[in-house]
Formats: C-alpha cells, structure tokens, sequence
C-alpha cells in the first residue's frame, strides 16, 4: 500500500554562535516547508559547535531541559508549518547528569516522543563520555502523525542490533542524526575507506530490515579549542537509501545542503515480501548474542 512522506533534510557548517545556528536551521525547515516536506531531519547536536573535541566543564552550561527553550523553538516552527521535525539536543535530566538526546516534535508542535542515545563513543577528538551518560529509554520507535520512526543517533548507527529492534517494533524509516569526520592526520585513502565504511554500514541496516535509512551529518572544518589535534573536518555526505539499500539521495562531503525527497514507507511492504529476512530468523538460537564475547 502506497505511504508517501516528503523528507526534507539540512546539512550545516555550524558557527561559535548558537543564535546563527538555529536562524539557519529555521529558514532552512521554512524553505523545505515551502518546498512540501513533512518531515524534517536535523544533524546531531545541531545548536553549537562539536564541543566534545576536548573534556571541559563548562560545555554543561550549553545543556537545557527537555522541555526547553529549544523544544520550543522547534514546535513553534513544526506547528507553524505543519511539518514533523527531528532534532538533536544536549540534554540537562539533573545537576551532574546529561544525555545526548533527539526529540521528534509532531506538526501540532507536541513532543511525540524522544530517543537517548545509547552507544557513546570514546575517542580521540570525540570525547562523548565525559558528557554523555548512555541512554535508558531503550530502543524504541516514535510514533507520529506520519507513521513511527525509529530515531537513532550517531554512534548507534554501527550497531545492526539496534536497527532491528527498531525494525521488531514497527519502525518505517530508520534515521540517524549524525556528527562526524576526518581526523586531520588521516591519509586521504583512509578518510574514504572511513566514509565509504560509514554509508555501507547504514545501507546494510536499511537492507537487512527492509527499511528506508536517512543520516544527517554536519559538514566543514571545526577546530580544536585544546589544539591537541588539527579539529575534525565533518565529511558531510548525508544521505537516503531506500529499503533495498539502494541510494536515492547523497548530498556533498564539504558544502552545505538542504534535500528534500519523496518516499513511498509502503513499498518496504514489498521487498520484505520479497526478501522475507523476519520469517527466516532463528530468533531461537541467538540467546548468546546478549553475551559481551563467546568464549
């Protein structure tokens, strides 16, 4: 059964100033509204900089309750222009305790429903745990008006079991909020087998559960406040694959971009037909998959 959605996307170079950054993001959501989306994607922690290149205190000061001031913001655009928006935020749940999160507004302004991240990376120029506490919301999809959405983000979208468990419940279209990029010192071979490994991954996703898959990530050059490295250049590259894998849309890996496309979340219905992978698991024989290592 035809089920047809008009996803619009932003891929942004973000600035120091947070004021700058969302003005751009609203103008953007308004020309796609214009354009007729209805549903909107947003990178990962789309306000600021990429501030967890170095640990300091004083990046909590940029974290805000959900609801908060940018909830607000969001709804007021999403009912403003009737559309489903995803966005990213830094999340304050107490003094002490934060989490990176992606809110899903619905196109009445409401908070469907929100997504913490679960895996948190630890690496150099992505220092995620000093900030991040991983998520305890499970791996859930959101319903809206459109259909529910399995919102994930960044980190997760290495992991194949979250995108099943998302596909388990009913998930109709996979999406990944999304900071990353080049390591400065990395060869240029390296950065493409990096990049070309990042999109391969989510297109697996998107053929192993007959879902669609949209990543939003950030694009251009962010320096390191410590200078411990040469900062991290965001390769940009977002993209849609539809549920075969195949790629419908991919945006440039160093310029800005604003996309929107049309999906049909029914045609999923036949290449699971197709490719019934559902009916043909062994869900009784993967009780070790829970184990950390089999040994």
């Amino acid at each position: 059964m035809e089920k047809i959605i008009k996803l619009g996307y932003l891929q942004q170079h973000n600035t120091a100033s947070k004021e700058d950054n969302t003005r751009r993001l609203a103008e953007g959501i308004s020309d796609l509204a214009k354009q007729g989306a209805n549903l909107i994607v947003l990178q990962e922690l789309h306000n600021t900089l990429y501030f967890c290149q170095e640990e300091n205190v004083n990046y909590f000061d940029l974290a805000e309750p959900i609801p908060g001031p940018s909830t607000s913001l969001y709804a007021d655009l999403a009912r403003k222009h009737s559309v489903v928006i995803v966005t990213s935020l830094f999340e304050r749940r107490a003094a002490g305790l934060y989490h990176n999160t992606a809110v899903v507004i619905d196109s009445d302004g409401s908070i469907a429903g929100k997504y913490r991240k679960m895996h948190i990376p630890d690496d150099p120029a992505y220092y995620e745990k000093f900030y991040f506490t991983p998520g305890d919301l499970g791996f859930h999809p959101i319903p809206t008006s459109l259909g529910k959405l399995g919102v994930l983000v960044c980190w997760d979208q290495w992991y194949p079991e979250a995108a099943r468990l998302m596909a388990l419940q009913g998930a109709e279209i996979l999406i990944y909020p999304t900071a990353i990029g080049y390591e400065s010192s990395d060869t240029i071979e390296e950065q493409q087998r990096q990049r070309e490994a990042w999109t391969t991954v989510m297109r697996g996703h998107a053929v192993a559960n007959g879902l669609p898959v949209i990543a939003v990530n950030r694009v251009g050059h962010e320096p390191d406040p410590s200078n411990r490295t040469g900062g991290i250049q965001f390769w940009g590259s977002s993209f849609v694959a539809g549920p075969q894998g195949e790629i419908i849309c991919r945006s440039s890996d160093n310029e800005e971009d604003l996309r929107l496309v049309e999906l049909d979340l029914g045609y999923g219905e036949n290449v699971r037909r197709w490719w019934p992978f559902l009916r043909d698991r062994r869900i009784e024989e993967y009780g070790d998959i829970t184990r950390r290592f089999i040994d």
